[in-house]
């Protein structure tokens, strides 16, 4: 995020400074070539992402199969986890609902649970680091293959910062053979 607006701002600056510079016009083409020429240099900054999501599902029986949705953290990252403790915002999976699956029992998290106090919150915070599932089943209406869509909310911090809340919509396929 820092670097998109850095972005903007830099290309702002040049617009603005090429347009109203009085300077002789070979001023005006020594600051416009420095203005694309760090450009790509800006444009190819990246937003920080450290969580990758993945998403699967796993036929038990017949009608009955588990989702897994699956974050992998970069290291020195940790994800919060659903009942995070008082202060960061914990990892919320939402299912859309679909008249075709029904879930069955409440979602689960699989992974090393990690309890620390957090100086930041003043609070007991449980969180996870590497990686993470979060597993629920799911029971098929019929017999027809369908989607299990939602969405998932969380938060990642370091030793030095959080991230601001992210969304990221999920689709997995159930059903059929």
């Amino acid at each position: 995020m820092i670097e998109i607006n850095s972005f903007e701002i830099e290309v702002n600056i040049c617009i603005i400074a090429n347009s109203t510079n009085p300077a002789p016009m070979r001023s005006k083409q020594l600051l416009t070539a420095i203005c694309f020429l760090a450009l790509p240099i800006l444009a190819s900054a990246q937003v920080l992402s450290p969580v990758n999501w993945n998403f699967s599902s796993k036929k038990i029986n017949a009608q009955t199969w588990q989702v897994q949705i699956t974050a992998t953290i970069q290291s020195g990252w940790h994800l919060y986890a659903q009942e995070a403790g008082e202060g960061p915002v914990p990892t919320t999976i939402k299912f859309t609902q679909n008249p075709l699956v029904t879930a069955s029992g409440k979602l689960k998290e699989v992974g090393k649970l990690r309890k620390s106090f957090d100086r930041n919150f003043n609070a007991e915070l449980k969180y996870y680091e590497n990686q993470v599932s979060f597993v629920q089943t799911v029971t098929l209406v019929g017999k027809a293959a369908t989607d299990v869509r939602g969405s998932i909310e969380f938060m990642v911090c370091n030793d030095h910062e959080c991230l601001p809340p992210r969304k990221v919509d999920f689709k997995v396929a159930v059903g059929g053979k």
